[in-house]
């Protein structure tokens, strides 16, 4: 038990306090009697140890309780220790997408489908043929286990992957351009998230911009009178989270296409979301299908894994033979490629593509964006129920009608009508009320919209999710 708080006067107090201290060697072999600490490494239990001294030291310092027993002391370092371990958790962290965003960026983009999720799993529970020709028993290529898959999707010829799509624009770039002119239409000079610009992935390559046109307007003659010997490649891009409208013009696929068969030059698009179906078919607005680029002639088209394929974060190039082999030839390919887990998760995203009899029920990103009113009606009274049971009756808690959005730059001025539970209080604002549910075991992340916190239920299937812990009701 601690001894009556007292008052350190003198520096011969101070020193008496810090003497009682056990020592962290003395902490340690205590700890081994304890089943929840032994079990650690010796230098994170350290850690740990030493974090509980320093606390339990300040305390006695503010003169809170003076030289205690000694054993005493070390149950109390220990106990503080032992928590911290409990309460230490992964940065990464689950979290309850109910922003409205299907492919939330700062979420991580798509839910893989369930054989994606198995496929990550078998690879990293054992060694895989990753580069191994199991036939030949010689070295293999890693891009082998989903170029068939993707040249059957597209029509390509070949097809390599790398770990997003600014890294297959940066390769196709480096490995076609270096030290050349890529000729871009001004109206295409996109910005991405994170302030990340195509001008500047451009300079990484070694490329030369040669910008044509102007923001709003570009014809084709502007391409034509802009090509000079240094020209090495047409880079069309398609715009990413904005549309120019009004007055208007931009010279089309099929366009650049021919121009650059008459001059003998490459044409390349950076296709952004990478629709692999025609989203039409399924009651969404069309977004442009690979495999239409290539029908049309394109050489090189470069998309992303995780947006509307569905699948993990990739960097998919497709085209001919001739400029896929400059691609997989360059040093750069080495350092963007794909791990074993991310190629185990297309791999059987694709194959669901090709194998799927209903991919809207099986590809989550499809699941979440043809989900129908009904649907999200149905579950949004129980939904409402259970916050009202864990936040309290102060609370407002009101189903509504709202709008969502497909995110990542993928039909950024699509929305789609969707069902929300709308949070408030009367004495909390909508931003302490989202904290609040940030803070919620798991976090729930919404958005502040209209003075209220609003949760989508676009992807939400279970409202058993929002049965989470609150740390404050208000």
């Amino acid at each position: 038990m601690p001894a009556k708080k007292t008052k350190a006067k003198s520096p011969d107090a101070r020193s008496s306090i810090l003497r009682a201290l056990p020592s962290i060697d003395e902490c340690l072999r205590a700890a081994e009697a304890r089943p929840t600490l032994a079990g650690l490494s010796r230098a994170y239990l350290k850690t740990v140890i030493t974090r509980a001294q320093i606390s339990i030291r300040h305390v006695m310092l503010e003169e809170k309780f003076l030289a205690p027993n000694r054993d005493d002391l070390v149950q109390r370092i220990l106990s503080q220790a032992e928590h911290a371990a409990a309460a230490d958790e992964p940065a990464l962290k689950t979290v309850v997408n109910a922003t409205g965003v299907v492919l939330h960026t700062n979420l991580g983009r798509a839910i893989l489908p369930e054989s994606a999720i198995e496929a990550i799993e078998r690879a990293a529970r054992s060694a895989v043929n990753l580069e191994f020709d199991l036939e030949g028993g010689g070295r293999g290529d890693r891009d082998d286990l989903v170029e068939s898959e993707l040249c059957a999707m597209t029509g390509a010829e070949a097809a390599t992957v790398v770990n997003n799509n600014a890294a297959a624009v940066l390769l196709a770039l480096t490995a076609i351009a270096d030290g050349r002119e890529v000729i871009v239409s001004r109206g295409e000079l996109i910005e991405i998230g994170g302030s990340f610009r195509l001008p500047d992935v451009m300079a990484r390559s070694g490329a030369l911009l040669r910008e044509v046109g102007t923001t709003n307007r570009t014809h084709p003659h502007d391409y034509e009178s802009a090509i000079g010997p240094d020209t090495a490649l047409l880079l069309k891009v398609h715009p990413s989270n904005y549309r120019v409208v009004g007055f208007t013009s931009e010279v089309s696929l099929e366009e650049l296409v021919n121009l650059g068969r008459e001059r003998g030059i490459p044409v390349m698009e950076d296709l952004g979301a990478g629709a692999l179906v025609d989203m039409s078919a399924y009651g969404l607005p069309r977004e442009p299908v690979v495999a239409e680029r290539i029908s049309a002639g394109v050489g090189l088209v470069s998309f992303s894994g995780d947006k509307l394929l569905g699948g993990p974060q990739a960097g998919i190039v497709v085209g001919t033979r001739e400029l896929i082999g400059k691609l997989k030839a360059n040093a750069l390919k080495r350092a963007l490629r794909c791990d074993k887990l991310t190629l185990a998760a297309l791999s059987a995203t694709l194959r669901l593509y090709l194998r799927s009899a209903n991919l809207a029920a099986e590809l989550p990103t499809l699941r979440y964006l043809t989900r129908s009113l009904a649907e999200m009606k149905q579950i949004a009274p129980r939904a409402r129920d259970l916050l009202l049971e864990r936040l309290g009756p102060e609370f407002q808690i009101e189903i509504v009608d709202a709008t969502s959005q497909i995110g990542s730059g993928a039909l950024p001025t699509e929305e789609l009508p969707t069902i929300a539970i709308r949070v408030t209080h009367p004495k909390t604002s909508a931003n302490a009320i989202a904290a609040n549910f940030r803070r919620a075991r798991p976090p729930i992340i919404g958005r502040v919209t209209d003075d209220g916190f609003q949760l989508d239920l676009r992807t939400i299937e279970d409202p058993a999710i929002f049965a989470a812990s609150f740390p404050n009701r208000s």
